[in-house]
């Protein structure tokens, strides 16, 4: 591990804003986010495999009468999120450091209000097809956690995992598929429910000329 890695990751441990294994808070805090992490009751917006956190970040900063909160198992990318957010001053954004499918292990039924799957891996292999975050085995999770109407937003600029997508919803009982597109910049009416903000794979991907595919959904 390099030491540039290794300085982070002892960052990380001193900082309140992550909660990663070693901290008393981990796998501690389901049904108590809102009083013991937030210290308030604005609703909580996940972001599944957040990377480096922009988008998390991001919502945190645009929406400051809401919760966000960044799960990934890179603590090298917390870091880079964690970083961003305490330059900015942000009190209510957080990062959490586990595996997506570990995800009831640290909410509670209902404690969700939003979630958003920003350009995931689109594990293109059909052996790899349960690891897709949009899978009927992830769907699942979200489900419980999600408070009910609760929404789900996924953006990516991979056209078979966005079909793969369209196709588990469209054969599960009780999606109500609220938007899609094909093409979110040449949609401008959706881009208020996309949000405008930008990863480092959305910007890379516009620029090579890439549409950028969105999808915002519930499930019951």
């Amino acid at each position: 591990m390099s030491r540039i890695k290794l300085i982070r990751f002892a960052e990380n441990a001193n900082r309140p804003d992550i909660v990663e294994p070693g901290k008393d808070t981990y796998q501690q805090l389901g049904g108590r986010w809102h009083e013991a992490f937030f210290q308030n009751n604005h609703p909580i917006t996940l972001e599944v495999g957040c990377g480096k956190g922009e988008y998390t970040v991001g919502l945190a900063e645009r929406y400051p009468e809401r919760n966000f909160l960044g799960l990934d198992i890179k603590g090298d990318r917390i870091w880079r999120g964690s970083t961003r957010a305490e330059a900015l001053g942000l009190t209510n954004v957080g990062f959490v450091r586990t595996r997506a499918h570990d995800l009831l292990t640290h909410f509670a039924p209902g404690e969700l209000a939003e979630i958003w799957i920003t350009f995931p891996d689109p594990r293109p292999r059909d052996r790899d097809i349960k690891r897709r975050l949009t899978s009927p085995r992830f769907l699942d999770l979200y489900q419980q956690a999600l408070q009910p109407s609760g929404l789900i937003h996924l953006k990516t600029d991979n056209e078979g995992l966005f079909d793969y997508t369209l196709e588990v919803l469209h054969e599960r009982p009780g999606v109500t598929i609220l938007a899609h597109t094909k093409d979110l910049y040449a949609t401008p009416e959706l881009l208020p429910h996309a949000e405008d903000i930008q990863t480092t794979f959305e910007r890379k991907y516009r620029t090579l000329g890439v549409p950028i595919k969105y999808v915002q959904f519930t499930v019951s």
